[in-house]
Order: structure tokens, then sequence, then C-alpha cells
């Protein structure tokens, strides 16, 4: 069956694999959903920057539904207000998510396709943890690491495109400190700066601010989108 689907959107290396495989699959995303907590370490959304979610939406030429959510109490809330509005103007009739592991996520978000009578997609749901990160990178989809809130991940991967190299570091580094290796666990989260769908690549900057040993995070400052050769 042919769908036209709203994929919640975060910006990170799941959400944006999420696309690609719909794509590949021959379906239509017809519009991405980002929920913004105002908050920290909500348990159901990431803390995207706004304004690089934007650049990244125009990057792979797909409209964008934003809201902010600022009480936790709402989170669920807020996405039933936004997923009405994507019903009505783009004509959604499927909901999908870049959800791996988390049953917690994909359950609430299951609840709250199944209340608009849309169909629940979740195309990364069951890929091998432990060579998911190598299939992105083979894939083409370029990332850093924003934030760390972990032991035994560097605090000097922050904010650089990670190499195989890296990839394969990070992989030995879970056997060691027992970890999630694709991140699952909220360790660590993503931020895509290019892919096959996108157009242009985008650009960041910004500084490392270590809270403790195990908590870090790259503060974007300045993004933008150039050109790719």
């Amino acid at each position: 069956m042919f769908l036209n689907i709203a994929v919640l959107f975060t910006g990170g290396k799941d959400s944006v694999f999420a696309v690609h495989v719909l794509r590949e699959k021959g379906l239509s995303v017809k519009v991405l959903i980002s929920i913004v907590p105002s908050y920290e370490y909500s348990m159901l959304y990431h803390k995207p920057y706004p304004q690089v979610l934007m650049l990244q939406a125009y990057s792979m030429g797909i409209p964008l539904e934003t809201a902010t959510v600022v009480n936790p109490e709402r989170e669920l809330t807020v996405l039933d207000e936004v997923l009405s509005r994507c019903v009505r103007r783009y004509g959604v009739s499927a909901l999908a998510s870049g959800a791996v592991l988390s049953r917690f996520q994909r359950e609430r978000f299951e609840k709250i396709a199944l209340k608009h009578g849309l169909e629940a997609i979740h195309p990364n749901w069951g890929i091998d943890q432990k060579t998911y990160l190598r299939t992105l990178t083979r894939y083409g989809i370029r990332f850093i690491i924003q934030s760390i809130t972990t032991m035994g991940l560097p605090h000097s991967m922050l904010g650089r495109v990670l190499s195989m190299e890296d990839v394969e570091r990070i992989l030995v580094l879970s056997e060691k400190y027992g970890f999630n290796p694709s991140f699952e666990g909220g360790e660590a989260e993503t931020l895509v700066v290019d892919a096959p769908l996108f157009k242009y690549r985008l650009e960041c900057e910004g500084s490392v601010e270590e809270r403790s040993e195990y908590e870090a995070f790259f503060n974007i400052k300045k993004c933008w989108l150039t050109p790719k050769n």
C-alpha cells in the first residue's frame, strides 16, 4: 500500500536513517515532525537545535513541523496536537519513528498513531546493535556526537564527524564499559551533517561543555549549509 508518512525527526542518526529506508522502499515522506523539549533529560525526545532541524529539512526538501514542549507531562499531548495538524495539511496515513530498541518510545508513539487511525512504522526496529554504526557509516550517513552521558565515551569525539576508525573504537569501548553501541540507552545523542538525501552539507561551529567525567555536550553556536562536492 502506498503511504503518505510523517516521520518523527530529531536530526540524529536514527531518524535520518529512517527517512532514507522509507524512501528506498518507495514510500512518500510527506513531513517531518520535531518535538523540542525546553528542558533536559526527556525520556521520549531528544533536545535538538531548531535551526539545525530547519536546515536539515531544507537540505532534504521535506516540510518540517515543530512544536516546543515545556512540561514533561504534556510530551504526548503536544505530539498529538502536531500530528492532528499534519493529518489535515499533508494527508498522512502513517507515523514513522527511528526507534531501534526502546519499547518505551515505540509503545507511546504507536498509541498516538492509533488514536489518529494511522499505521505505525519503525523501519530501524531490531537492527543489530553491534553493526548499526558501521551500517550507517557505509551507507553515507555522516554524523557528530552532540552529547555524552555515559562512562567510556571520550569527550574528544564531541563535535566532529565520526570516521570508520571512530566507529570501531566505539564498538570496542562499548564492550569494555557496557554501554549500548548505538546509544539507544541515551548514552549519547548524534546530529547528522550529511547523508545521501542531503542536497547540502551541514556545517557546525561550537564549543565543548564538560559537566563531569561522564557528561559533556557540544554546544552549537553557529550552523549553515554548504554545497556538496
